[in-house]
């Protein structure tokens, strides 16, 4: 399968990241399998806007949790992960968060919002797509293949 990472350099040996805020799976390194996501990713750095594209297959060892669609799991997931609590999985896949539905998000933390309300909310964003690789044994699963600039 490929994935996209968007960003403004060309990324040809991923490695973990551990900086700025937390988010929704934790930290490391995000792709998606949507090109056009990675491109909104891209366009949000500074110039130049890249997207590296890579081959993932990932190894039988791996520890991989894969969110079909938003659900309460996922939603006690990322909520976690926000929060700053760790998980023991090599790879996360599943739906993002964007702003508009982390906002949400806050809001059933913070109790402003149900559960029911946050699902009325969230069901009508645009599909997303993300994947992190948590940790090295996870990234060595991606090969780059090529970048282009926006």
């Amino acid at each position: 399968m490929l994935v996209y990472h968007g960003t403004n350099t060309i990324v040809t040996k991923p490695a973990i990241r551990v900086v700025g805020y937390n988010k929704d799976f934790g930290y490391g390194f995000y792709c998606t399998k949507l090109e056009k996501q990675a491109m909104r990713w891209a366009i949000s750095k500074r110039d130049p806007h890249i997207v590296c594209i890579f081959e993932y297959t990932p190894a039988p060892d791996l520890s991989i949790k894969v969110f079909p669609e938003m659900s309460d799991e996922w939603l006690d997931f990322v909520a976690r992960c926000r929060k700053g609590y760790s998980h023991e999985y090599d790879i996360v896949e599943g739906p993002m968060a964007d702003d508009e539905v982390w906002n949400y998000v806050e809001d059933f933390l913070s109790g402003q919002i149900r559960r029911e309300a946050f699902w009325e909310l969230a069901k009508f964003k645009h599909p997303t797509h993300q994947i992190l690789f948590c940790n090295d044994h996870a990234l060595e699963s991606l090969t780059f293949v090529d970048s282009y600039q926006l």
